[in-house]
This record gives C-alpha cells, structure tokens and sequence, in this order.
C-alpha cells in the first residue's frame, strides 16, 4: 500500500503514523464519517453529501471514505443504516400492550413523525428500494414489528397473514410521508397521514377478535400466533406439520 495512502487511512485517529486503522480506531473513524454525513445530508440535502465534503466535515482526508466504504454509494448506504439506528433507538416496544392494535397504530405514528423530523434522511432511506436493509438496525426494528403484529394476530384481530400486514405497515407509511414531503406545505394536508394509516388499520384489522365470528381463517391465524414459544406434547416434525396445515387455513379464508 502507498504510504500517502496510509497516512489517509489513518487520519483523524490516534494512531502512529503508517499503522493500519483496526478496531476500535477504525470503528470510531467509520462513526465519525458517518455522522458528518449525516449532518451534512440533514442540513444542506443530497447533494450537498460528496467525498470532498463528508471528508473535510470530519476532518480527515477523502481516500479514507473510499478505504472504508468503498465508493459514494457505500457512504450513503451507512447512512441510511445509521438512519435506522437513530429511528431505532425512538422505538418503545410494549410485550404487553393493552390494546394490540392501537400498539399497532402507535407504531405507524412514530414511523411517520421520524419522517417528518428528518425529511432528507427519511427520503434516503425509504426512497431507494432496499437502501440500508441489511443493517442490524433494520432487522432488529423489523423484529419490533413483526412482534407488534404477532400480538394482533395472537388477539384474532388480525385480517390479513403477518408477512402482508408489515409490507401494508411499511407502505402506507413510506407512501403518506414521501407523498407529503413532495408537496409544497400550503398543500400539506394533515388528513392525508391519518387517511393513510386509519384506511390500512381498517385492512388489515377487525374490530372485535376474529375468533368470536364464524370460520376457520381468523381462529387458525390466532393459533398460529399463539404456537411460537409454547410447550406442547407435539413433537418438533408434529408442530412443523400444523402450521403448514394453520397456514393453509387462514390463506384459504384471506379476504
């Protein structure tokens, strides 16, 4: 490696010239151009979000951003799964919510007032299919989710399978705030987020318990919710088999 290179590599950190970014050091290095990155897009948009300025708002030299991320798409990638930790870390997760389904429609308001409070990063996150969905960030704010609908479906509230409820969730959610932020604000109708998530809790939910209603569908999706974590004197290859038989039954019944 060229040792101008290295001396790129290692700036901003604590280490002697020419030693290699490892650890720790190179995880902070990582975090702090990330952040300027993220200050930048928040502050000035996108396109304000180049090599040359991440670098020079966090101190170091733009060769260092190719060494850890690649290209300008792997910055803005970092950034978008920074974005999920930020959004992740606003999240509250209720085991034990009174009411499932307005647990359900708490969650979709969080969703949407980060949007709001941060347009520019929402829109990088949300506006590019899959941007930033490998994250750990992502996947644990999936699993709060997915626990959320499981609490709905084990209520016999819910109307839909779970895989369908959360691409409702996220799609009703991306679609209303991206559509707000296109308009200009004398446009801006408050009714338009409301409308949004009321119309998909209205799909994908009942209001009373399913269970309490004639067929199969509800009572074998309220089942299957129940089944994860539960003893049972059904063997492994037994429980694999009903749920298959479960599934069956709550897709023949999906309205």
């Amino acid at each position: 490696m060229p040792e101008g290179a290295k001396d790129d590599a290692n700036a901003g950190t604590e280490t002697t010239p020419g030693q290699e970014v490892v650890g720790d050091a190179r995880e902070l290095t990582r975090q702090r151009i990330v952040e300027a990155a993220a200050d930048l897009l928040s502050r000035q948009g996108r396109d304000a979000v180049t090599t040359r300025a991440v670098a020079a708002a966090a101190g170091m030299q733009a060769p260092v951003i190719y060494r850890l991320f690649g290209d300008k798409d792997g910055l803005l990638e970092a950034v978008a799964g920074h974005g999920y930790a930020v959004f992740l870390a606003a999240k509250h997760q209720d085991n034990a919510p009174e009411d499932p389904v307005e647990d359900l429609r708490a969650g979709w308001d969080l969703a949407a007032e980060f949007g709001l409070a941060n347009p520019e990063l929402f829109t990088l996150m949300y506006g590019d299919p899959g941007r930033g969905t490998t994250s750990a960030a992502f996947q644990a704010g999936m699993r709060i989710l997915m626990g959320r609908i499981r609490r709905v479906a084990a209520a016999g509230r819910l109307r839909v399978d779970e895989p369908l409820a959360a691409a409702l969730m996220h799609a009703t959610t991306r679609g209303a705030v991206l559509t707000w932020l296109s308009l200009p604000e004398d446009r801006r109708e408050p009714a338009l987020l409301t409308t949004m998530r009321e119309t998909m809790i209205a799909t994908i939910t009942y209001d009373e318990p399913a269970v309490r209603e004639p067929g199969l569908a509800a009572a074998a999706r309220a089942l299957r919710a129940r089944l994860p974590g539960q003893k049972t004197p059904l063997s492994d290859a037994e429980q694999h088999l009903l749920g298959e038989w479960l599934d069956r039954l709550a897709a023949d019944g999906r309205p």
